[in-house]
């Protein structure tokens, strides 16, 4: 390996690591130094399209499966059905990886740990076969459990499978979960060291979305490899303040023994 490669590992590697912590001055960051906190979710605009999804008390006992059996199933699936996946069950793996049990102060308690309950992600849907809904990308609105329309995208489904280099299940599915991070969310807590822990929360979505999709006869496999720029400007967002960090399509699952 050459030198600037293994530069490369050794500064990835210490990414990893939580050396950062014993140098930073925390008396520095927006919460110490009395700065409001950034806003739990992004506002809406004036007139957008707001479409209600579906709260079910009874969740629990609708879609039962045993813990033991969802992680035992857990797998990532790249081969879809080609089924409609209904409104109900979109809004239950919303509510799983973003839903908001309450909120106090300036913390929104999810269904999802995050450190410092900063919570730094933004859920973008590029919806395919959803019942209800058109082809579009929307965003969840995890304060009121809503959705919004954001906007139509002409050949959306060659566009997601362009962002995420050729993958094609990506575009397959019938909805796509594109997580972003705002930084700044968990920035005006940690400072430098927030960086780190935004990755971990988005495995902590991640894997709830794959059980949530055992408990609907759906599968889902994470995609963390995607083109940056392009995906940043396919969800029309700048790409520093606020950026794409993870991929994952969900499609139901054709009738196999489990």
């Amino acid at each position: 390996m050459n030198d600037n490669f293994e530069d490369q590992i050794k500064k990835n590697r210490n990414f990893l690591k939580d050396s950062i912590r014993k140098t930073v001055d925390f008396s520095k960051t927006g919460q110490n130094t009395g700065e409001r906190a950034p806003p739990i979710e992004k506002p809406i605009n004036k007139g957008a399209n707001i479409i209600d999804l579906v709260v079910d008390e009874n969740w629990e006992s609708k879609y039962k499966i045993p813990l033991a059996k969802a992680i035992k199933n857990r797998k990532s699936h790249r081969n879809y059905a080609g089924d409609l996946l209904s409104l109900e069950e979109l809004s239950f793996l919303l509510w799983a990886t973003q839903g908001v049990r309450y909120v106090e102060g300036v913390n929104a308690y999810r269904t999802v740990p995050s450190a410092g309950c900063r919570h730094s992600m933004e859920t973008y849907l590029a919806v395919f076969n959803v019942e209800g809904l058109k082809n579009g990308i929307y965003r969840y609105l995890p304060l009121s459990h809503r959705l919004v329309f954001e906007f139509h995208e002409k050949d959306l489904n060659q566009k997601i499978i362009n962002a995420t280099f050729g993958q094609q299940f990506a575009g397959l599915s019938a909805v796509t979960f594109i997580w972003t991070a705002i930084p700044e969310r968990m920035e005006w807590r940690y400072g430098p060291v927030s960086h780190k822990v935004i990755a971990m929360d988005a495995g902590h979505m991640g894997q709830n979305l794959y059980l949530a999709c055992e408990a609907i006869n759906a599968g889902t496999c994470a995609i963390a490899a995607y083109d940056q720029e392009y995906a940043d400007k396919l969800l029309r967002i700048d790409g520093d303040n606020e950026f794409v960090i993870y991929f994952a399509p969900v499609g139901k699952l054709h009738n196999t023994k489990n």
